[in-house]
């Protein structure tokens, strides 16, 4: 018996379409809510995320805005010190008043300075 294949027409009713599903309101609200939070929280990675977000970057601008605001008053300091170190090196009289204040001395013929030495125990100790 010599082997044929069966060749079969092709049918002329319709196939019957595949319905789709209708899910249940529930089911599409609680689809939207996922899909809303997991909007949200993408955004938010977006704005907040990473090394650098938002609040890090608002940071890190108020610690530079302090830390400039020190440099401006060591800069002041470092100003009026050089100017007092030139006045002592090359003003006589802040020189003098120095001389006076610190180490007790005092201007050649005309001035007395008086200085009294608390008086010694007297009990021989």
């Amino acid at each position: 018996m010599p082997w044929t294949t069966a060749r079969t027409e092709p049918s002329t009713s319709p196939r019957p379409r595949a319905r789709k599903k209708k899910g249940s309101p529930v089911k599409k609200r609680i689809g939207r809510v996922v899909l809303f939070a997991l909007g949200a929280a993408v955004l938010y990675y977006a704005v907040e995320g990473g090394e650098y977000g938002t609040s890090d970057i608002i940071r890190q601008r108020a610690e530079r805005n302090r830390l400039q605001n020190t440099i401006d008053s060591l800069r002041r300091d470092v100003d009026s010190l050089t100017r007092v170190e030139k006045a002592v090196r090359t003003d006589p009289a802040v020189q003098e008043q120095i001389a006076r204040e610190e180490f007790g001395m005092v201007r050649g013929d005309k001035e007395i300075l008086y200085r009294f030495a608390e008086p010694e125990d007297s009990t021989g100790r």
